[in-house]
């Protein structure tokens, strides 16, 4: 291409966020935006709902320091990937698109760095080809039934009424901004998380991921994500490890017991005074537990 998109965005979150990007046509000429940073081991790193590869920013950074090669994802209709307004926005189709970048750049081996909805992705493409897979790190995700689910989340997936709040108010967006850190965003950043989400187009996937959450069986997903979490029994001889902020309002402690229940090998990290977005309260000590991680448990 002849302009990053990454350009695009405002000067201060360029300097928070520095790097070109790259682009993948799926089907149909939709473009998945995509990191490509560094040399090394590969570690795929996803994110979920409503973030985007900026969520792994500064995780980048420190792993191309570290001697690894990130590729980090938006998934579509998410941060600079295409937004379409009819896309097959399903678990199964995320993992799908996955694949198809890790196809696309002749990926055979990797580790995962998973938070948010990236668990669920993650796991059911590491649950597909589990030879690939040689670390897991999971902040704060899950990728397993659970009707557990914050009134605050529940509210915002009523038909008409939820779609108007997050696609119209932006309140989705807004508020994680807000409520999934214990210490404040600085303005940049914040900017940052918020400039994909700009208006109704724009928000079109984060209304997608929040009605895709499968609740009951009937759920257009719910068997996909049965499979994902059937899958992660071929992962149990894998080195895991778990980074979680104890003030996570969504993911608490009942899904990091969940977890520890699934992987009882992996270690476990507790971060007290962290929130969901693990990576912006935790900083430098979770970003280094990661490195450590994956560098002890080298192959």
């Amino acid at each position: 291409m002849s302009l990053s998109r990454a350009a695009l965005l405002p000067p201060e979150v360029r300097f928070e966020y520095p790097f070109s990007g790259n682009l993948l046509q799926l089907g149909e000429g939709i473009k998945m935006h995509y990191l490509d940073e560094g040399q090394g081991p590969v570690v795929v790193l996803l994110h979920g709902n409503p973030t985007w590869s900026f969520f792994y920013r500064d995780l980048v950074v420190s792993l191309n320091s570290a001697g690894y090669r990130c590729i980090a994802p938006d998934h579509i209709g998410c941060g600079l990937s295409d937004k379409p307004q009819d896309y097959n926005y399903t678990l199964d189709q995320r993992i799908t698109d996955v694949s198809a970048l890790l196809e696309h750049l002749g990926i055979k081996a990797y580790s995962l760095v998973l938070h948010d909805w990236g668990g669920a992705i993650g796991c059911g493409l590491a649950g597909r080809a589990p030879d690939q897979l040689e670390k897991l790190v999971l902040l704060n995700t899950a990728a397993f039934c659970s009707k557990r689910i914050p009134l605050r989340i529940a509210s915002v997936k009523i038909p008409v009424l939820g779609e108007f709040m997050i696609r119209g108010l932006n309140t989705f967006a807004r508020l994680a901004a807000n409520m999934a850190v214990r210490s404040p965003l600085s303005p940049k950043v914040r900017q940052g998380y918020l400039w994909p989400y700009r208006n109704w187009a724009d928000r079109v996937a984060v209304w997608n991921f929040v009605k895709d959450i499968p609740l009951r069986s009937t759920h257009r997903s719910y068997q996909a994500l049965v499979d994902v979490e059937a899958s992660l029994e071929h992962l149990k001889d894998k080195p895991v490890r778990l980074l979680w902020g104890k003030r996570d309002f969504c993911f608490n402690k009942q899904f990091l017991r969940r977890w520890q229940v699934i992987f009882p090998q992996a270690e476990t990290t507790v971060y007290n005074d962290c929130g969901h977005y693990l990576l912006e309260d935790g900083g430098r000590n979770v970003r280094d537990a990661v490195a450590k991680f994956l560098k002890i448990n080298s192959v």
